[in-house]
């Protein structure tokens, strides 16, 4: 049996990498007041709930 090798053209895995790279450098120094701040911020401009909140 002969083994097939794909190209990939999309790496999820490198992907979500340098997104939690690119929010750890935004947000090391920041207090937990500021932290919450930043993930209400960034909820509010992508259109997510946070988990547990009510749909409204």
């Amino acid at each position: 049996m002969e083994t097939i090798s794909k190209q990939k053209t999309f790496d999820a895995v490198k992907m979500m990498r340098e997104i939690r790279d690119k929010i750890s450098a935004e947000t090391q120094n920041m207090s937990f007041e500021e932290l919450k701040a930043y993930i209400n911020k960034k909820l509010s401009e992508s259109k997510t709930k946070s988990i547990g909140q009510p749909s409204k």
